[in-house]
């Protein structure tokens, strides 16, 4: 049985759009609920909604078949924005923590900066692969800003972090070499390979 996709209501085939602008709208509402130091709990409700629309945004695109490289690259602007807010927020409300983990939090925006050259190098614009592992990054980015903020813990929460962002990073500047042409949605760098195979 095919799945049905629903294209009637203008509105629902609006929804995807509508999560990933207030996504880009709530981030620096995080930032500024930060700039004095401390955070409230509406910091850690924003968050959640953000986590979460960044899930339903590209599940329900695909199911109501809206899913295009437009918003996908929306999306991928959308995270951006809203880890970085993050990132600023944890300096201005547990610079210590940030102190302590400065050494392996500089290499990981070190193989970003990587990631940003090679995908600018060659496609002109960054990648919107949204793999597997960014997936898994976004979830573990998720546990460990919830103990930061929630709990005021980063410990193993955040190492997970650090270590999934690496290998995710790792993977995708392999799959740009990897990748002919600008793909958004793939999944890996497996299915990388596979398209290349197809194209060649």
């Amino acid at each position: 049985m095919k799945t049905p996709v629903y294209r009637n209501s203008s509105l629902l085939q609006f929804l995807p759009q509508f999560l990933v602008y207030t996504r880009f709208a709530i981030s620096p509402l995080l930032l500024w609920d930060a700039i004095d130091g401390n955070t409230s709990i509406w910091f850690i409700l924003g968050f959640v909604y953000a986590f979460f629309s960044d899930i339903f945004d590209g599940v329900i695109a695909r199911r109501i078949g809206v899913s295009n490289a437009k918003l996908r690259q929306s999306d991928s602007w959308a995270d951006v924005i809203l880890y970085l807010c993050i990132c600023i927020s944890a300096w201005l409300v547990h610079p210590d923590k940030i102190i302590a983990f400065s050494t392996p939090l500089s290499l990981i925006a070190f193989a970003q900066l990587i990631w940003w050259i090679v995908n600018l190098a060659k496609y002109g614009k960054p990648a919107s692969y949204h793999t597997y592992s960014a997936k898994f990054w976004g979830i573990t980015l998720f546990i460990a800003t919830i103990g930061l903020f929630g709990f005021n813990y980063a410990g193993l929460t955040l190492w997970l972090a650090i270590i999934a962002g690496i290998i995710h990073t790792i993977e995708e500047i392999a799959m740009t070499l990897i990748m002919p042409k600008w793909t958004h949605d793939v999944l890996s760098i497996f299915h990388a390979l596979k398209l290349r195979q197809i194209s060649s």
